[in-house]
Order: structure tokens, then sequence, then C-alpha cells
């Protein structure tokens, strides 16, 4: 029979942290923590497989799930002399979600649960503490309805303010037990209005209330677009997580918090968080109050006039920071805690590791792997190939002029510049219309994650260190400067009233996520240094590596940028980039307008010189290293003028009869040029173009040979090909171009002919074209496109949809198909190394640059990767990491 609930506390537990994917990540770390001796109160987690269950047959739950939890409900009670429902010693739960990955903030919770207008009583009674019996009851009115019964917070949160302003009180901590009854009466009389019921009186109703909230909230908004954007499958569930409540409300004695054992913004080895007297764990992050440091040595940084926990509870204190050092000794990396002190006693209520900005993940790392707590290969695994994004972009120059309107906290580092906005809504309009945003919210909420998403930073006036906002934020790499109190915000005009005057919506403002500060308009930014633990991470990680790591380029400022973050040559240069500007624009248009074979020629002599001399630069950048050249690929009506002005402009330019240059372009439109007169198409139809290419890039080898000493190996790249008489008929011309050259020169030099492979059939003829091909480059973009019939240009109208209906995981064009394209990939693979064992293999499309794409070419064996230019740290550090992962699954 199936086990759906597991449970743990007074020291022992039927799962531990090996059991994650069953228990979730908050089950299987609370079952550990149990294991290890720590103080946690005794609870039971309902498994992911009962979320699977739920949503298969209908939002129903397996037949003896009720009987499992009454049994472990009563074991709860047992062990702290409580009962659920109780009149004398009433036992109040808290129900969690806990998924296998952190999803901080994006499924519910209630606290709280079991009160009622009975059970708040006893529960008064047996604390000595009327006004804590009544704060509690009011907190979990307010979140039950909320979670459960669908009723808007903010009516709830009308209702307090309107209470504190009509007894003359600023904070909730001012309220009485009599005042917090007549909130309790105004909370009732809410919900029945809004719901047409009373509020659930029976503790059992209210808990199964609670669980199946929890379990759909897997699927609400938030949830789905955080999976989203951090690749969590919805297949993975959620498990349910309930505990016996603890207090840290229960007066002065008592208290809330959370921290890291190492600076999540920073990776300083030393405690970092906040917590709140007299308080409920959900007030530290929602920013509601401001919260207190955890160490003396924060207060004194921080310039707080409020004591530590280290000042006030100092006994709790050491305890806590014994707790914190057992907890990263064992797990062995950073933890992100949360904690309840109740009347004196400290309770741990989650670990997990903390989310860390990538210059934490860095010093983290390596730190550790000095500190010989990790290994250099456990090093390089655990920093997120995708977050080195955060450290590869511009910082405020220390130079410039700052124009400082209002400081906050230092939540999430780095700096953005952008346009004022104070919705999320606003954030995602701006952003698809290409303009940079800084999303400015009181607070933000989980309902926020699309908004922060599309935004370059994000301001709060509310909110610590470990608010909603500011962990958010760094998960994502965006800058965040949260609780910034000198500045307020008025959401219904759209304004920000600062010291120093009045902003609006539309304004520019640009965040310092490392100092706090806002600066009113734009300043000027610094390229990152990347070096120190970046260097040293990269270091291991290129020892690591099998596979090497070029970079897609054809400018030479492109190609130095790549040069600089390490790139190992030139794996896709696309020429038609070079034929767009000034002169060269030209001369490919009278190419194109040329009626013959001879006009076409006399225009490619001009563009020859040019595109030799682009060749040698790339070549002398490039050094030695192999340099993937790609012959012309786009269909030929790119390069014409498209609108009436442009065509005037192009004909006086070029001193051509309008209606010729009209009747052009009409002849060279296509359909469907994607399927069109393009690649090698282009080549057979007129081998000129071709040969004028590989000319150029031949006499720039030799040219580029006698600078360096050293003769350059091109390759050059024949696109599109689908037939092997195809590329037999373009290497033909190609080779005689060489021997020309060679006999012109007197140079004999070495290059390679391949093709890039993006149509399926040359996929599955990839044996037969490896007979004359020398390297394959997987054209990943284009084979994505003809393998699933669509445009990547016009997909993302539904693809977002099938991601939300759960019709595919991720988008192929960010994340290679591995079952479809992926299986094309293996199959030319094989082939071509079957029929030439010395085949290079590769990938040039922009899977290149996915952490899980380049995770399937180091399992099918390409020899490397080419990826953009900003691209190629993270492509050399998910290189090593696939490579170290494969060697251990061997």
């Amino acid at each position: 029979m199936a086990k759906w609930v597991y449970g743990f506390g007074d020291g022992k537990a039927e799962g531990s942290a090996s059991d994650r994917n069953l228990l979730g990540g908050k089950g299987a770390n609370l079952a550990e923590m149990c294991g290890l001796g720590l103080p946690v109160p005794p609870g039971f987690t309902i498994t992911t497989e009962v979320c699977k269950w739920f949503y298969d047959h209908g939002k129903a739950y397996p037949e003896t799930l009720e009987a499992d939890v009454d049994a472990a409900l009563a074991s709860v009670g047992r062990s702290v002399g409580r009962e659920f429902g109780g009149q004398e010693k009433p036992l109040l739960l808290s129900v969690r979600s806990g998924a296998r990955a952190s999803m901080p903030g994006m499924m519910d919770t209630v606290l709280n649960l079991g009160l009622n207008d009975e059970t708040v009583i006893a529960l008064a009674k047996d604390a000595g503490d009327e006004r804590f019996a009544y704060d509690s009851y009011r907190r979990f009115i307010q979140m039950y309805s909320s979670v459960v019964l669908d009723v808007d917070h903010e009516h709830f949160e009308e209702i307090l303010e309107d209470a504190k302003a009509t007894l003359g009180y600023e904070l909730d901590t001012d309220m009485t037990a009599a005042d917090w009854q007549g909130v309790i009466t105004r909370f009732k009389a809410l919900v029945e209005q809004e719901t047409g019921a009373p509020f659930p009186q029976e503790p059992s109703d209210q808990l199964w209330g609670a669980i199946g909230a929890v379990f759909s909230s897997w699927m609400n908004a938030r949830a789905i677009t955080y999976r989203q954007l951090h690749n969590i499958p919805a297949a993975w569930g959620t498990a349910v997580n309930v505990q016996a409540m603890v207090f840290g409300n229960l007066g002065n004695t008592s208290a809330t918090g959370v921290a890291f054992t190492r600076n999540p913004s920073t990776g300083e080895k030393r405690l970092y968080g906040e917590f709140l007297v007299n308080a409920q764990g959900e007030d530290v992050v929602a920013g509601i109050r401001t919260p207190q440091d955890l160490t003396e040595q924060a207060r004194i940084e921080s310039g707080s006039d409020k004591p530590s926990l280290e000042k006030l509870m100092p006994d709790t204190f050491r305890e806590f920071t014994s707790i914190c050092d057992r907890l990263e000794a064992h797990y062995r990396d950073m933890q992100d805690v949360e904690f309840t002190v109740e009347s004196g006693k400290l309770w741990m209520l989650q670990t997990r590791s903390g989310k860390r900005t990538a210059k934490a993940a860095l010093k983290i790392a390596v730190d550790m792997a000095a500190e010989g707590v990790i290994t250099p290969n456990e090093a390089v695994c655990r920093v997120d190939p995708a977050s080195l994004d955060q450290l590869l972009h511009p910082t405020i120059d220390p130079g410039s002029t700052r124009d400082v309107i209002a400081k906050g906290l230092p939540a999430s580092p780095g700096a953005a510049t952008g346009e004022i906005v104070f919705t999320s809504e606003d954030a995602v309009a701006k952003a698809k219309e290409g303009r940079p945003v800084i999303l400015v919210r009181i607070e933000t909420s989980p309902e926020d994650i699309h908004g922060m998403h599309a935004s370059e930073g994000i301001l709060t006036t509310r909110g610590g260190m470990t608010s909603h906002a500011a962990v958010v934020a760094r998960g994502m790499g965006t800058p965040c400067v949260s609780g910034a109190g000198g500045i307020r915000v008025d959401m219904k005009a759209e304004t920000i009233q600062t010291p120093s005057g009045l902003l609006k919506k539309g304004d520019v403002i640009t965040l310092d996520g490392s100092t706090g500060q806002v600066i009113r308009g734009k300043v000027t930014m610094l390229q990152p240094e990347l070096s120190g633990d970046f260097g040293k991470l990269m270091e291991w990680a290129d020892a690591a590596r099998r596979m090497k790591v070029r970079t897609n380029a054809e400018t030479p400022a492109d190609a130095k940028a790549a040069r600089s973050f390490g790139a190992e040559g030139i794996g896709l240069c696309r020429t038609e980039h070079m034929f767009f500007e000034g002169k060269r624009i030209v001369a490919m248009r009278e190419m194109i307008l040329a009626d013959n074979e001879a006009g076409r020629r006399e225009a490619l002599a001009k563009l020859l010189p040019m595109q030799r001399s682009d060749f040698v630069e790339l070549f002398d950048i490039m050094a030695g290293l192999p340099v993937t050249i790609r012959l012309l690929d786009p269909p030929l009506h790119e390069f014409l003028p498209k609108t009436d002005e442009e065509i005037a402009e192009v004909c006086e330019a070029m001193g051509v009869a309008e209606d010729l240059l009209r009747e052009r372009v009409e002849a060279l439109h296509e359909f469907n040029p994607m399927l069109g007169h393009r690649g090698c198409r282009l080549a057979i139809s007129y081998p000129e173009i071709a040969e004028m290419q590989a000319r150029a890039i031949f006499e720039a080898a030799v040219e580029a040979a006698g600078k360096a000493g050293e003769m350059v190996v091109p390759e050059v790249m024949v696109p599109l090909v689908g037939l092997k008489s195809e590329l037999d008929f373009v290497k033909a011309r190609i080779d005689a171009v060489a021997e020309e050259v060679m006999a012109e020169t007197g140079a004999r030099f070495d290059y390679l002919v391949g093709t890039m492979i993006e149509l399926p059939r040359a996929a599955i003829r990839a044996g037969s074209i490896a007979e004359t091909a020398e390297f394959f480059s997987f054209g990943t973009n284009d084979l994505t496109q003809t393998t699933f019939g669509i445009s990547r240009d016009d997909a993302a109208t539904f693809l977002q949809t099938y991601q939300q209906k759960g019709i595919i995981e991720q988008d192929p064009f960010v994340s290679i198909d591995i079952d479809g394209v992926g299986a094309l990939v293996e199959i030319a693979s094989k082939a071509g190394r079957d029929r030439r064992p010395d085949i290079k293999l590769g990938i040039c499309g922009e899977h290149g640059g996915d952490p899980s794409s380049i995770t399937f070419c180091e399992e099918t064996g390409l020899d490397y990767v080419s990826c953009s230019p900003f691209r190629v740290p993270i492509a050399r550090l998910a290189a090593a990491q696939a490579s170290i992962r494969g060697a251990q699954a061997e």
C-alpha cells in the first residue's frame, strides 16, 4: 500500500534529505534536521505523489489519505500535549507548501490553523495572554480567507488600517485584545459578505481547506511563471507540510526571523539576517515592520538604534549560531534558515540552500573549496552557469556624478537604469517595446513576478534584506533597492515624492543595488573585470571540461569581447552581417541588380577587398584559433530596399531607374523565404558569390599567416545543405579557388570545408554528406524551425500558451528539444563519425549558450559549442559541469 504521509518530530523522522523528490525540499530538510537532533516543531509531510494524484483525479485524494492524516495529527498532538480542536490546550497548525526546488513566496501558506470562536478562548487561557490569542486569530482569519476562500487580502488591510487610524495607533503591536476582537468581528462580517457563508469554525474543515489550497497553488499563475523562468517541471508537484505552531508573537521574549549562514549578496563568511520581536514569520518577509539585525556588527554597520538578537537574547543567539554552523557543515553549503523563539525557546522551522547572487555564489564556492569543505570540481558545480550573466554587465562608474535622491537597502547588487513604472503590467508592456524600466512598488508580492522579471531593476519603500522583493530579485540577478523609506509612493497618482522633488511615471532613474542608492537620470557604467573568484572558478572549469567553447562573431568588437571571455575560436561567422554598411550595401545591391554574371562579378570585385580585410582582422584576433566562416545564407531580397522612401533613395544613389528596382524587388520576393532561395542554393545559382567569398577567406589566411608567422586553418561552411550533390558542387568551386590562391601567392595552406546541418534531411543523410564534409556544425535555430515546422519569429504567440497549458515544458528555441531535434543531432553525429571518424562536430545555434542544451551536447560527444560572446563564460562553466557529471555517472 502506498505511503502518503511521513511524520517527523522528537528527534525522529520517517524520511531524510535523500527523499527530496517525495517529500519536497522543505519536508526532506525538516526530517533531516529532526534526525540531527535539532529543535524542530513536530509535524508531517503529505508527499508530492498526492499532488500528482490530486491533479490526475480531478482534485480528489487517495482513499486512505484522510485516515493517514488523522493518525499523523494525533501523533503530533501527543508529542506537544495538545489536541486539535481541543477546548483546553488546543493544537494549532501551520500548513505550508514544499516543492522539490525552492520557489520562495510562489505558493500558499496558512498559519494558526485550528482557531475558532471557542479555541481562541482556550488559547488565551492556556497562554495567559489574551492579546496574543486574538492577534493570532485575526491573522488566521485574514490568511485563511485570502488563501482558501479567495477574499482579497487588501480588504482586510483596509479594515485594519482603518481601526488603527480610529484608535490613533501606528503599529499592529499597539492593538489590545479588545481592539483585535473588534477587528475580528469586522473580518468575519467581510468573509460572510464576500463568500455568502460564515467563516468556517470546524478545525478539520479548515485543515482540508488549507491542504487543498496548497496543492491548488502549485498551478497558480505566479507559480507557473516562476517554474517557466527557472525550468522547474510542472510534473514534480509540491508536498504539503503540516506542523505544530510555535509562536513568535507571544510577547517580548518571543521573536521570529530569517538568516543566511553567509552573506547572500557578497558571499562573505558571517551570519546575515533579520528578526522581529513579538511577530510571526510572515511579518518579516512581508516588510510590514522594519526588522532588526541579528548581529551587533550588522546593527552598527546599518546604523540601527534597535537592539540586535545578539544583545537582546544572548543565550538564544549563541544556540542559534551553533545550529547554523552545524547546518552549513552538514549540508556543505550556505544555508537559508527560518526560526522562531517562543518565550525564550528556539525552534528551527526550515533550512535550505540559500538563493544567492552570482558574485556570492562564486565567492562561497571558491572559499569553501579553499576551506576544504568541497573539492574544486564540486565548487564548479555549485555555480549556476546562467547566473554568470549577472557578472558580465556594467556597473556604475565610480567617477560618475550621482544625483542621489534616496537611499534604501542594497538588496540585490548590480546597477540598472530605466523608466519608472508602478505596475507589473506596465513593466511587461514597456519591456516588450524594448524600453528598460524600473518597477517601483511600496512592497512587492508574489503576484508581481512577471513584472519583476520584465524590469531592469526593482525599488520598494518597504521591506528588508529578506523581503519578497530582495529574495526574488537576487534569484533573478536583478538589481534591487528595498526599504527606501525616505520616499513616498503614490500608486494612484503614479508619482514618487523624494526629498529633492517629485518624480512621475516615465522619468528615468538609476538604481545601485550594491549601495542602495536611487539616482536621478542615467549615469555612466563600467564593464566588469572578470578576475579573482571568477578567474579561479573558470580555471577549475577549464581543467574539468572536455568540449571546446567558440563564439558566434563577425565584428572585431564581438571577437575581442569573446576572446576576453575565454572563447577558443569562432564557430560561426555570418558573412551576410558584413554587407549592410556604407559602400558594402551599395556594392551588394549592384550585384543583386546585375542582369548577368559579368555584372555580378564586377560588383563582387568591389566587395572582395572589404571581405578580405574583415577576415584578416578576425584571424588576427583569434591568433591561430579555428575560425568557421559561413558562406552567404539569407535570400537576396533581404539586401534590397523595402519602402517607397528607401527605393527612391537607392535609385538616386545608384543611378538606377525606379521601375527596374521595383521589378527586381518583386522578382526576388518570396512567400516563405526561410525555405526559399537561400544558403547553398544561392551558391549553386550564382557560383561567383561563393567564389568571391572563398577567395577573400583564403587570401586573408595567407595575409594573416604572414603577420603571425603561423598558417591559419580556415573552416569554410556551406549552409542549408540537404543533398550531398549540393555540397559536392559548392566544394568543387571552393577547392578550385583555393588552388588558384595557392598558385598566385606561392603559399600552401590547409583548410576544411564542411556544412551546417539545419535540415532534417541533412541529419538523416549525414553519413552520405560526410563523404564530402570535413565538419558538421549543427545550426539548431533552423533545425528546430524545420523540424517543428514553425518560425521562431512568430512562435512566441503560441509557445507561451503551450507552456502554460503543459503541452511543452520549455521553449524549443531556448533549450534544445532533445526528443526531436536532439534525436536528429544524435543520428547525424553517429552517421558522420561512422563514415568519417575524424569529422569535427559542433553546434552554433543559440542553444550553444544554454546550459541544459550544452549538457546534451556533452552527452552526444560533440567537439565544441559556439555561442554569442557574452555567453562564452556560461558555456565554459556549463560544459565543465556536464563533463564532471558525466564522469560521475560512469
